[in-house]
């Protein structure tokens, strides 16, 4: 008889053990693959997360290298090359921006924010000019709203153009396509600006911008080209930007992004730093990285725990099997194949398990991951809902809080996810099992290899 059949024949034979082993099998089956699935379904989610939000990379003052030099000058950079950065094949869109101080002269008046906003002198506020202002952050993420006209884009680099507050608009009696005079910050170079949108900051004119402490309400927005004339006092010149924003193409591509962005632009990147902003998907996934976690554990105990059941059993079957193996063996059967078939009957009562596993386990690990996922979601909004900024004019860092630790909005923590068995789960498992499975034949295997045909026929042992 092969012992392909003795395999067979000693499965039915011994049914009890047979269940058991079935059992012990299909609870780690049934536990490998939840993590399985887990395991595919939040990185399923953690991708679509990365394709939602978009791949932002941000080019900004680097405060460390600036400390250390010794100087307290903020770096600059052509915007000639941040355009040569912006046609790498990695980015989708991009922006920069500088800064200055601009002021309204005459008839135009700025909007009274209250004893708490501090001046930049008569009539004196804050100018942003940006090459593409749908690419500011609080634009994007649906905190300002662009209430008429239109953003401002490349095309429009080296016009004169103006985004407004609705505020501002409306104590100056200013629509979209009037033009306002602004003067620079030397208070000699003035300029008309046609105003090309009006915004809403829903911030309240009281309450001062945290970079500035000036009114929201007193903010500009105007091209590069119309904002650097003013700067440089009209005179022409290369054109120096302070920030960039990056918009990649695919989440996958910020480091292959930030390798080619330092080999073109070179030295003229020093004083800035290339920092990929994250904090919007890590703020949605972070309840997925926990419930992966957690199940990875759990599937690792669960296979350490599993084997060392089985090499229990099977240790005990071959206590029991002596005589079987002894007259075997007197028979003339080769140690090897006895082997072979203790594996065999593993396989065998493996493969049933897992597939018997691949019914269920799906459902089992929608309900329960959904369920883990939900509380740990409601524990992150809870947490994040509880985050109070620092008092205006403070930094926080007194109190305790961490500015940066400020929650992105539209950024909810992922709470529901979808798990799918696929071909390559079952293979995972299968390969897991079966490794499990030899693991466990491999330890009385030795025991096999030391049995004696006439020790055991003649004393039972």
């Amino acid at each position: 008889m092969n012992f392909v059949k003795r395999a067979g024949l000693s499965l039915w034979a011994r049914k009890g053990r047979t269940l058991i082993t079935f059992a012990t099998f299909l609870v780690i089956s049934v536990m490998v693959l939840a993590g399985v699935l887990i395991n595919d379904a939040t990185a399923q989610a953690e991708q679509e997360a990365k394709r939602s939000v978009g791949a932002e990379v941000d080019m900004e003052m680097d405060m460390h290298q600036l400390g250390s030099g010794g100087g307290m000058q903020a770096p600059s950079i052509d915007a000639a090359t941040v355009d040569r950065l912006g046609a790498l094949p990695q980015v989708q869109k991009y922006t920069y921006s500088m800064w200055d101080r601009a002021l309204l002269k005459g008839k135009y008046k700025l909007v009274d924010g209250g004893p708490k906003i501090q001046s930049m002198g008569p009539g004196g506020t804050s100018a942003t000019g940006v090459l593409d202002s749908s690419l500011l952050p609080d634009f994007r993420s649906g905190k300002f709203t662009l209430l008429s006209g239109r953003h401002l884009t490349a095309a429009d680099k080296d016009k004169k153009l103006l985004l407004i507050e609705e505020r501002l608009a409306r104590k100056n009696g200013l629509k979209v396509g009037d033009t306002i005079t602004l003067t620079g910050n030397d208070e000699k170079t003035t300029a008309g600006f046609t105003v090309a949108g009006i915004y809403r900051d829903p911030r309240p004119s009281t309450e001062p911008e945290p970079e500035n402490f000036l009114s929201p309400a007193n903010l500009l927005y105007g091209t590069v080209g119309g904002i650097s004339a003013l700067e440089s006092g009209g005179k022409k010149g290369t054109l120096q930007v302070g920030k960039a924003t990056f918009l990649l193409q695919d989440a996958d591509e910020q480091s292959a992004f930030e390798d080619r962005a330092k080999q073109v632009a070179g030295s003229a990147l020093d004083g800035f730093e290339l920092d990929a902003n994250d904090k919007a998907v890590q703020q949605m996934t972070g309840p997925l990285k926990s419930i992966r976690s957690t199940a990875t554990v759990a599937m690792w105990l669960m296979g350490v725990a599993g084997a060392a059941v089985l090499a229990l059993l099977v240790n005990l079957a071959v206590k029991q099997r002596r005589k079987e193996y002894g007259v075997l063996l007197a028979m003339g059967e080769k140690k090897s194949k006895l082997i072979t078939q203790q594996a065999l009957e593993i396989v065998v009562v493996a493969a049933v398990a897992i597939g018997v596993s691949s019914l269920f386990a799906p459902d089992l690990t929608q309900s329960a991951g959904q369920s883990l996922l939900g509380r740990e979601a409601s524990a992150a909004e809870k947490k994040l809902n509880s985050w109070q900024p620092p008092a205006p004019g403070s930094t926080g860092l007194d109190q305790g809080i961490d500015p940066n630790d400020k929650p992105v909005e539209n950024a909810d923590p992922i709470d529901r996810i979808t798990v799918a068995l696929d071909p390559a789960d079952l293979a995972t498992v299968g390969g897991v099992g079966l490794g499990i499975g030899l693991l466990a034949t491999a330890v009385p295997a030795g025991a096999v290899l030391r049995l004696s045909p006439r020790t055991i026929l003649t004393k039972g042992k």
